[in-house]
């Protein structure tokens, strides 16, 4: 594995755009090894499934040689490393970042914060607003120490305020240990426990227990497949020094439950109610099964869960306040509904209506305060907070004479009578703000909210392109006021277009770099994401997963038409889920684009499931055993779809050596598969990081570097000079 991505000096202003390709070593020739197999019928060629076995000394070579040609090529392109400097230098004058806010009584505020020119997050406190900072959680102690980067991964602290629970991993890996903190001595208790990788850390009400999901050690010789099967819900008591954990729930715990492999569970508590919640999903999709108990029964030998929904329930998210249980469904309310439902009698059918279906919007998300429920609905790419007293009656937004998005914060145990959110648009940096009343707001003070000094104004387009179907794209289109629609600006699509998820009107100073260079930035909620519903994410979900790209190749095509770019300076970039967006719709229509990024994409759907991770992903994507499902896996797989002596646009890969979701083999066989086949002459790079992921937990310079490789490769290859504005 390599150690990060080495940087060479760049060339001085000066020199020619990039060096000759003549003057660096030329980067190794895949090997190829055919492996042919017939699937329903269908004969499918995998010339780099060699590539899967990352241990292979072979392949360990080829990654390296490639990731360090890549490393050399993007350090040579003229002005990166001025790139990098004004992306560090937007970021921390913009000020210091702050995320996962979490109220708890006692006016208590957890948040995760990186200040600007620190590595990494971490865990904050104060006690009210007015309260001093102090930090329970510091990372950077342990990537010192260990010489590797740290993270915070999750964190839960206790009702009563006296103790911690969070989890750290190391180099991206997102591979978890669960931590546990006596914030009172500031000592830890017991020994770190590993392999808690999801966030389903819960605190019994008395604060004297917890319950935390684990996954199973690894059994020597078993498939990766295997990895997140038969995890278990463990109960352990934290006044009883040297308890054992308890095992409370899961697959291999309640056989009579019949729960399926996959049912990787939370339980859920709250500090005034009686009743405990047991909650499954399979780590991919929201919906799941629910099974409730007495929280008495942590007591007794056994406990008697009984099971109060099921998967075709379409339950994405729940609440428990006291005794009743709140529950987001979209069950004949494709944009979403919550009902309530009492614990005394738990019955689904007896649950009653607490938010209607939205007319108009989409109703994504929910909290509870402590008389009050406030829902995020999503009005194109604008989320609003809207207000439900108890009593119910019409929703009321919470900050009318705010501009752009705002989103809910965490009142963990529900005994606010005002609340906390966050705010979002295309032109501000977001700040943290409260109600103060019926239409008042204030701001917290927790995010300093900075503009970077010389940021260009900007103009905002949100419009809606017509697809192949005439199904009509959101699409928001960024740039400097005053343009000119030419057709010579330096373009960059992003899409991503799967489980549901939107593009929200948002500002990231690291973006100025693009923009005020006279870039232009286009976010497109094609069809797989939630822009209208439950619907518009079905229509790019399995079998329908075509209109994923075939709208992103629209929304290319409106850009152009537009006089916005050209083929020579339109590029497209997807991220994990989004590699399907990104290599399909460069694969579909090359001719497009002068470049593409594919960011820890999944690029080969057809063997993904035999993954750790991808086997997860069978309940979005579909499986290989299902001759429907197969024929949209072949379809949606970049790897599969690249065809010999095609002129491909120039691609860079990116990808983290300890990415757990998206193995680093979908980068490594797409690039020696278009390596192999572009007749473009364009270069096919694979760039590495030793000490990343998925992209989660890497460091402030890592994120930086990267983002300054992505605008320096794009405008390299559209032929523009990476002069400093």
């Amino acid at each position: 594995m390599l150690n990060g991505i080495a940087r060479l000096t760049a060339f001085t202003a000066h020199a020619l755009l990039v060096c000759s390709a003549a003057a660096l070593a030329a980067p190794p020739i895949a090997p190829v090894r055919d492996v042919a197999e017939a699937i329903h019928g269908v004969t499918v060629h995998d010339p780099y499934r060699s590539f899967e076995d990352l241990r292979n000394p072979e392949t360990e070579r080829w990654l390296k040689g490639q990731g360090a040609d890549a490393a050399e090529q993007l350090a040579h392109i003229a002005g990166r490393d001025a790139m990098q400097s004004r992306i560090e230098e937007l970021a921390q004058a913009s000020g210091d970042l702050v995320r996962d806010i979490v109220r708890m009584p006692g006016e208590r505020i957890y948040y995760l914060k990186r200040k600007a020119g620190v590595a990494q997050f971490k865990l904050m406190l104060r006690v009210g607003l007015a309260g001093p900072e102090r930090v329970l959680v510091d990372p950077d102690v342990l990537a010192k120490a260990r010489g590797v980067p740290h993270a915070i991964n999750y964190y839960a602290p206790s009702w009563d305020g006296r103790t911690l629970a969070y989890g750290v991993s190391a180099g991206g890996s997102e591979d978890a240990s669960l931590y546990l903190l006596d914030l009172r001595s500031g000592k830890p208790i017991g020994r770190p426990i590993p392999r808690v990788a999801e966030s389903l850390v819960s605190w019994a009400p008395d604060s004297k227990s917890l319950t935390y999901n684990q996954i199973r050690a690894n059994v020597a010789g078993a498939p990766e497949s295997e990895k997140y099967m038969d995890s278990t819900v463990f109960h352990l008591r934290i006044d009883r020094p040297g308890a054992r954990p308890r095992a409370l729930f899961g697959p291999l715990v309640n056989r009579a439950l019949k729960l399926d492999r996959l049912d990787v569970a939370g339980v859920i508590f709250d500090p005034s109610s009686r009743t405990m919640v047991a909650r499954t999903t399979d780590t991919t999709l929201p919906e799941g099964k629910l099974f409730v108990a007495p929280v008495a029964a942590l007591k007794a030998r056994s406990i008697p869960w009984r099971q109060i929904s099921g998967f075709d329930d379409k339950i994405t998210e729940v609440e428990l306040r006291r005794d009743t249980l709140y529950l987001r469904t979209y069950a004949d309310a494709p944009r979403g509904r919550i009902v309530a439902l009492d614990l005394s009698a738990p019955d689904l059918k007896r649950a009653r209506m607490v938010v209607p279906e939205p007319k108009t919007g989409v109703l994504e998300r929910f909290g509870l305060g402590r008389d009050a429920l406030y829902a995020d609905v999503r009005e194109g790419f604008t989320t609003r907070v809207l207000r439900y007293a108890d009593g119910g009656g019409e929703g009321v937004d919470v900050a009318p004479s705010l501009a752009g998005s705002a989103f809910g914060v965490t009142d963990a145990a529900h005994v606010h009578p005002d609340t906390f959110f966050s705010t979002s648009s295309w032109t501000e940096p977001p700040r943290v703000m409260r109600t103060t009343g019926p239409a008042g707001v204030a701001d917290t003070g927790l995010r300093e909210a900075r503009m970077p000094p010389g940021a260009p104004a900007l103009e905002i387009s949100e419009v809606k392109v017509a697809s192949h179907d005439g199904a009509l794209v959101p699409l928001a289109i960024l740039h400097k006021k005053g343009l000119v629609l030419d057709g010579s600006n330096p373009t960059l699509l992003i899409g991503y277009g799967a489980y549901g998820f939107s593009f929200d009107a948002g500002f990231d100073a690291r973006s100025i770099a693009w923009l005020e260079r006279g870039g232009v930035i286009a976010y497109a909620n094609v069809r797989g994401s939630g822009a209208y519903g439950d619907a518009w994410y079905r229509a790019g979900f399995k079998t329908t997963k075509s209109n994923t790209w075939k709208d992103g190749v629209a929304c290319a095509r409106y850009l152009i038409e537009q006089g916005y770019a050209s083929p020579k300076t339109l590029g497209i970039w997807g991220t994990s889920a989004g590699g399907i967006f990104v290599g399909r719709s460069v694969t579909s229509a090359p001719e497009l684009f002068a470049a593409a990024i594919f960011d820890v994409g999944v690029l080969d759907a057809v063997r993904a499931e035999e993954s750790a991770n991808g086997v997860t992903n069978v309940s979005e994507f579909g499986t290989v055993k299902n001759p429907s499902e197969f024929a949209a896996l072949l379809d949606m797989s970049t790897y599969h779809q690249i065809k010999d002596g095609v002129a491909y646009p120039a691609v860079l890969l990116i990808h983290g050596m300890n990415d757990p979701r998206v193995d680093v083999w979908h980068s490594a066989k797409a690039a020696a598969r278009l390596q192999a086949a572009s007749s473009s002459g364009r270069p096919i790079l694979l760039r590495l990081d030793g000490q990343a992921g998925h992209g989660v937990g890497s460091t402030a310079r890592q994120g930086f570097s990267q983002r300054a490789d992505i605008y320096s490769f794009l405008l390299w290859q559209f032929g523009k000079a990476l002069a400093v504005p």
